[in-house]
């Protein structure tokens, strides 16, 4: 999962967050997605939010179909989405603050054979726009299906600002050294190298393996770069990154807090004063959301 923030303003990427996030028995990667308002993880998801006050969240392997459409909103957020179609797993998707200015991309370019989608979110007067970009590279993929995958990479790193996120299942390559064992992850790495982008995840995200990656097209765009603790069940680490310039946001006349100013410390201990045990003894995990969620409401105030 990355997360990630606009000029310094707090943005979530699921490293795009970027691990495999599949909502269902507290599983990430692993099982259906189809029961995700009700899972501890999509709490999971909704409270990491709400204290952090991101812009952007990225996930890959949502395993979503359409029984799930009632269930993956999540207020204050733009979803965009792209589910695997004819078989079980896979997918991504991006959450995108609705008070910034964004709209969906279609690059035309065999879309139907990979897991990925682009979004471009209106950069302030003078700033450029910002192509945003998520992608899930299943391990088996083909070579059409990264062909096609490498063309759309072409076609979006012509932007100005373009920031990629996603697992791209290349435990081979050393970045390091720009290398590696297997051929598709040399004809990834010939990707890379032909569109001039950088790679800036430095540490593995997942067993000893940098599976999960932020690609940009520009020096200097992302920075602050983190390795956060897993989402749910997941085995594969949460990315945390800033995307350092400003967004166009919709002037809205709405009061909203300022993330940027709390004291997390003593929000902590306010919420560490609730008898949690007690508070939630006997209630499904909705309407333990909902107590949660109040509680932590009340203590921002």
């Amino acid at each position: 999962m990355a997360q990630a923030c606009f000029n310094n303003m707090p943005v979530s990427v699921k490293m795009y967050l970027t691990p495999p996030l599949c909502l269902e028995n507290c599983c990430i990667s692993t099982k259906s997605a189809c029961h995700c308002a009700s899972t501890s993880a999509t709490i999971t998801l909704e409270t990491c939010v709400c204290l952090q006050g991101y812009d952007l969240i990225g996930i890959t392997e949502t395993w979503w179909d359409s029984s799930c459409d009632w269930s993956v909103g999540m207020e204050g957020y733009r979803l965009f989405r792209k589910d695997r179609q004819g078989r079980q797993g896979g997918g991504v998707a991006l959450y995108i603050n609705d008070q910034l200015e964004c709209m969906e991309l279609h690059l035309g370019m065999d879309e139907e054979l990979t897991e990925s989608l682009w979004v471009r979110i209106k950069g302030r007067a003078g700033a450029g726009d910002i192509i945003v970009g998520v992608c899930y590279r299943p391990p088996d993929q083909g070579d059409q299906a990264d062909e096609a995958l490498y063309r759309q990479i072409g076609a979006a790193s012509h932007s100005q600002a373009l920031v990629l996120m996603g697992d791209f299942n290349h435990p081979d390559i050393c970045w390091r050294d720009n290398a590696a064992e297997h051929k598709q992850s040399r004809k990834f790495l010939e990707c890379v190298d032909d569109n001039f982008l950088l790679q800036v995840t430095e540490e593995p995200t997942r067993r000893g393996a940098m599976l999960d990656l932020v690609l940009t097209n520009k020096e200097g765009l992302v920075g602050d770069v983190k390795l956060k603790g897993s989402l749910g069940c997941s085995d594969h680490k949460m990315v945390e990154f800033r995307i350092l310039r400003a967004a166009r946001r919709a002037h809205s006349k709405l009061t909203t807090l300022d993330f940027r100013r709390a004291d997390f410390g003593l929000l902590r201990d306010l919420l560490g004063r609730i008898p949690w045990d007690k508070a939630l003894e006997g209630r499904g995990a909705q309407d333990s959301w909902l107590i949660f969620k109040g509680h932590l409401l009340q203590a921002q105030e």
